[in-house]
């Protein structure tokens, strides 16, 4: 499989921001998947969707302690509508703190349909996922039919997952739903300037609602 060579090393999260990361993965394992926040390089990845014009709707589920929110913003340059959906209020806080003009919204992933409304947002253009796999609930609804939903037909979904995971169940079950959910689902090169390597999966054209 093709990969993405390492770079030259670009900036990483603060001292701060990576000890948060840390404790969180300490307090739940589960949730926070990884000890040590995503690199720049997978969060380029991740955000490539976002459009270089116009004021779209960018939510991000999991955000942790913003690896993906830098580049997001990055890319906006305060267009759109940015909106963070975390679970763990301590991170939420954090983002805060890095991002007074980020929307953070202290919430379950899957309450993303009410979020939007509550904002007058009719749909989200890109939904950048960083929840860790085995965070995605097993029963119905499934998430990956609840982001379906509230995407543009010409949006997507990002989501991305480490290469020495790919092969477990929470993964399979995963692509097996973003098959479902999803007319399009590619699968990205494995970027090894992240520790550990890592992948994006982009997923384009929500399918209708099943049943």
């Amino acid at each position: 499989m093709s990969t993405v060579a390492p770079s030259t090393p670009s900036p990483q999260e603060s001292p701060a921001g990576t000890g948060a990361f840390l404790r969180e993965f300490l307090r739940d394992p589960l949730r926070t998947a990884s000890a040590l926040p995503s690199s720049r390089a997978l969060a380029l990845a991740a955000t490539a969707p976002v459009p270089a014009t116009g004021d779209p709707v960018v939510v991000e589920l999991g955000p942790g302690t913003g690896a993906f929110t830098d580049v997001v913003a990055e890319r906006l340059g305060g267009r759109g509508h940015h909106l963070a959906v975390e679970l763990n209020p301590r991170l939420a806080a954090l983002l805060r703190a890095r991002h007074p003009g980020l929307d953070v919204a202290v919430a379950d992933a899957a309450d993303l349909p009410a979020l939007l409304a509550a904002r007058g947002l009719g749909g989200a253009d890109v939904v950048v996922s960083g929840l860790p796999w085995a965070a995605y609930p097993r029963d119905e609804p499934w998430l990956t039919d609840v982001v379906a939903g509230c995407l543009h037909p010409d949006g997507a979904l990002t989501q991305f997952g480490y290469s020495v995971t790919r092969a477990l169940p929470p993964a399979r079950r995963l692509r097996r739903r973003l098959a479902a959910a999803f007319e399009e689902v590619v699968h990205g090169r494995t970027v090894l300037a992240n520790v550990p390597p890592a992948f994006v999966l982009t997923a384009r054209r929500p399918r209708p609602p099943r049943g």
